[in-house]
């Protein structure tokens, strides 16, 4: 019987099946790269606001405390967003006429929420608590990064599960004394290691939990 397929469609077959399963490999590496890129986490990208407020003015410039417009993040799982009325306690006195506030008026006026955009927006399916992290020595600036020092907020991490995995598993190289939680200048220790360790344990911080899918599924 004569041969059908010529020798060479061997080598041409071979080559064939390890260019598609390195392409393929190729394709699956952008796609990830991409997944964690800030294209797709918004890291770094201001979500436009109904006013540009600026956390850089209010908290580096006039000294305002994240728990005056924060108020349940140490109850409650929710940070809370001020409501207008917290806005109006300076703004009915200063920049009384500014059109850039506006929105802020007029929602005192009508008593309806201003729609603000979320910047930290985390998936349906993932369950995180403010207060827990705050009494367990997790500084705002862990997840939320150095928002005294942005005119507009945006991200700065990718919040996503290996992210956060990353903390969850080592937990001593980000913890803090609760008093200095909302000190954006603190410094951490040189051995911060070992001093973390130590609050670790003082805080009661369950590390061996920590990454039950439970914990952040529920």
């Amino acid at each position: 019987m004569a041969q059908i397929f010529h020798p060479s469609m061997r080598v041409i077959s071979r080559a064939s099946i390890i260019a598609v399963v390195l392409i393929g490999g190729f394709i699956g590496w952008v796609c990830w790269d991409m997944y964690r890129s800030g294209y797709f986490t918004d890291v770094n990208v201001p979500k436009e606001q109904p006013i540009p407020f600026s956390h850089e003015h209010h908290v580096n410039g006039l000294g305002i405390s994240c728990l005056y417009c924060h108020t349940s993040v140490e109850q409650s799982a929710f940070a809370g967003i001020p409501p207008s009325h917290t806005c109006m306690t300076c703004h009915s006195q200063i920049w009384t006429g500014a059109p850039m506030l506006e929105p802020v008026r007029s929602s005192y006026r009508t008593q309806q929420p201003l729609a603000w955009n979320r910047v930290h927006d985390l998936p349906d399916f993932a369950y995180f608590n403010h207060s827990i992290h705050v009494a367990k020595g997790m500084a705002c600036q862990v997840c939320h990064g150095d928002v005294n020092k942005m005119p507009l907020v945006a991200r700065r991490n990718p919040l996503q599960m290996q992210w956060c995995l990353e903390c969850h598993r080592s937990p001593e190289k980000y913890i803090r004394p609760v008093s200095e939680i909302y000190n954006f200048d603190y410094v951490y220790p040189k051995n911060q290691t070992e001093f973390g360790q130590r609050l670790v344990k003082q805080y009661n911080v369950q590390v061996k939990q920590l990454t039950d899918c439970s914990v952040c599924h529920r």
